[in-house]
C-alpha cells in the first residue's frame, strides 16, 4: 500500500482530528496506547467502574481503563505498568500477576486508538479508587451470577454500558 498523506485539521489539548487520504479521523495528542483490565476478585466478582462521559450526556458502566504513558511522572512505562496504574488509580485494587489478553482497534473507522487487554490476577484491595484529577469513578464489584441483571437495572436507569465488558469475559472464558 502506497504511503499515506496526513494532514491535522484540528487539534486541540487531548485529541485531534486528522484527514487521511481524505479520511477523517480522530488520534489522541496524549499518551500512546489504551489499557483495559479485565479484573475478577477471588470471591467471582467482576471490578468496573462508572463514570460520566461528557461524549455521551451519560454515566458509564466500564472495566478499568486508561492510557499509557499519558502521565510524564511514568516516563518509558510499558502497557502493563500502565494497566497496573490504571486498575490501582480507578478501583484500589492491585494484581499479583497481569496478563496480556489480546489487541484491537476500538473503532476503526473513526480513530487509530488500540485497546490492549489485560486479565488481572489474584487481585487485593489496599485503596478506595475513584481516579485521579477529579475524575469521580464509582467502583462497582458484581458477582458473575448476578452481572447481566444489574447491567439491565443500570441501563433502565439511563447509564450507557461499555461492550468490551462483554469481549473482557469472553477474553478471559466467562460469561455472565
Amino acid at each position: 500500500m502506497a504511503a499515506s498523506e496526513r494532514n491535522t485539521v484540528w487539534r486541540g489539548r487531548f485529541l485531534a482530528i486528522d484527514l487521511i487520504d481524505g479520511w477523517e479521523c480522530c488520534t489522541r495528542t496524549t499518551g500512546g496506547a489504551v489499557v483495559a483490565v479485565v479484573a475478577v476478585t477471588k470471591s467471582g466478582e467482576i471490578v468496573l467502574t462508572e463514570q460520566f462521559r461528557p461524549p455521551l450526556g451519560a454515566r458509564v458502566i466500564e472495566l478499568p481503563a486508561g492510557l499509557a504513558g499519558d502521565d510524564p511522572t511514568h516516563p518509558g512505562e510499558t502497557l502493563a505498568q500502565a494497566a497496573a496504574r490504571e486498575l490501582r488509580e480507578e478501583t484500589g485494587y492491585r494484581a499479583r500477576h497481569l496478563r496480556p489478553l489480546t489487541s484491537g482497534p476500538s473503532s476503526a473507522g473513526l480513530s487509530d486508538e488500540v485497546i490492549h487487554f489485560f486479565a488481572a490476577e489474584d487481585l487485593d484491595r489496599d485503596g478506595a479508587g475513584g481516579g485521579v484529577d477529579g475524575e469521580q469513578i464509582e467502583v462497582h464489584e458484581i458477582a458473575l451470577d448476578d452481572l447481566e441483571r444489574w447491567l439491565e437495572s443500570r441501563r433502565a436507569a439511563g447509564a450507557q454500558v461499555d461492550f468490551k465488558i462483554y469481549a473482557g469475559l469472553y477474553l478471559i472464558g466467562l460469561r455472565p
